[in-house]
């Protein structure tokens, strides 16, 4: 089925949908977040079949705090869960997990459950999976300025060395190449302050469909669309 076909390098999505998802089947928000979570395990398999070598979800953002505490926590319990089910999944599959977004705004608890999972994947030479969780693009930047600010008041570079090179590996995603291909579900046509910098040259993809419906099928027809774009990096096609 994909033989005809570019597969993307690096594949980032927006999980999109689970809340509309659940209401539209006469449940609670969480039975959405806890299906799609179960999506994103489904998709990791499948994205790395696939040869997709690089895929990084939009778990949770720095607006998400803003939510109802009761879903908050909810989400905050299904995130201490689901630590757990990918380091196992990553120790089967052989999964290279990083999670990006700011760390310090998690619970002591959480953050030692990423630092295991982190630690215990590292050198794992199957899919290179990144979990954006307590992320904002801006945060991410303002962040990179300070570690670049910090550097500089060191003496460790001056403000010519700074290239876009220096900056990018000061962002969480570090040495990570930049997406390739961008997908959101349920119809939203906004990045929502998702890797603001490294979005630059990336060809977006938005479904209908919402995340706990997104299948191999769905990932499929999203890189059929990919193929069928002009991909020049800035160059003015020549008509």
């Amino acid at each position: 089925m994909l033989e005809n076909l570019k597969v993307p390098n690096h594949v980032a999505i927006i999980l999109d949908g689970n809340g509309r998802w659940a209401k539209s089947k006469g449940m609670p928000r969480n039975y959405g977040h806890v299906q799609g979570a179960k999506a994103v395990e489904v998709i990791c398999e499948e994205a790395y079949k696939m040869g997709i070598q690089y895929l990084t979800v939009y778990a949770f953002s720095t607006e998400n705090w803003k939510r109802p505490k009761d879903e908050v926590d909810a989400l905050m319990k299904l995130l201490r869960n689901y630590l757990k089910t990918c380091l196992k999944t990553a120790e089967k599959n052989r999964m290279c997990v990083r999670i990006l977004g700011d760390k310090a705004g998690l619970d002591n608890d959480i953050r030692a459950r990423i630092e295991e999972l982190e630690k215990a994947t590292k050198n794992n030479d199957g899919l290179h999976f990144q979990i954006a969780l307590n992320y904002g693009g801006r945060d991410e930047i303002v962040r990179a300025v300070r570690k670049a600010a910090a550097l500089a008041a060191q003496g460790g570079i001056n403000g010519e060395e700074i290239t876009e090179e220096v900056f990018g590996s000061l962002l969480d995603t570090g040495s990570l190449p930049d997406p390739d291909l961008l997908i959101r579900t349920c119809n939203e046509q906004r990045i929502s302050n998702f890797l603001l910098w490294q979005l630059a040259y990336t060809e977006f993809y938005f479904t209908e469909v919402p995340w706990p419906d997104f299948s191999k099928e769905e990932l499929i027809k999203a890189i059929e669309a990919y193929n069928k774009r002009d991909r020049r990096y800035g160059l003015v096609k020549n008509d």
